[in-house]
């Protein structure tokens, strides 16, 4: 496997979890300090503090430091990316008269 296929494995388990579902549908109406997170999502500290990894991780959220607390938001750049590699993954492009497909059997 290769160091893309590692990345882009990051971007959609950003995606697979409710969780981070919910936190990612909170951030579309701007940043949010981890506390206010904390209030809205029905988890404990540690539990969002790994799911806010996950999705910094994938970078599809930013995240930045001040004082004692941590402040989210959606990353333009990670979401065009997340974005753009699914539009890449689910289109077929295959030339014509080209088949993975030769010397299977029926």
């Amino acid at each position: 496997m290769t160091q893309t296929h590692l990345n882009n494995a990051k971007i959609f388990k950003a995606f697979c979890d409710e969780t981070r579902l919910m936190v990612l549908e909170l951030l579309r109406g701007g940043e949010k300090c981890a506390c206010v997170l904390l209030r809205k999502v029905p988890v404990g500290q540690s539990t969002l503090s790994h799911h806010m990894k996950i999705l910094v991780d994938s970078g599809v959220v930013s995240a930045r430091k001040q004082g004692k607390w941590t402040y989210y938001s959606i990353s333009e750049t990670g979401s065009q990316t997340a974005a753009r590699l699914l539009g890449e993954l689910t289109t077929v492009t295959v030339t014509l008269g080209q088949s993975d497909n030769e010397g299977c059997e029926d």
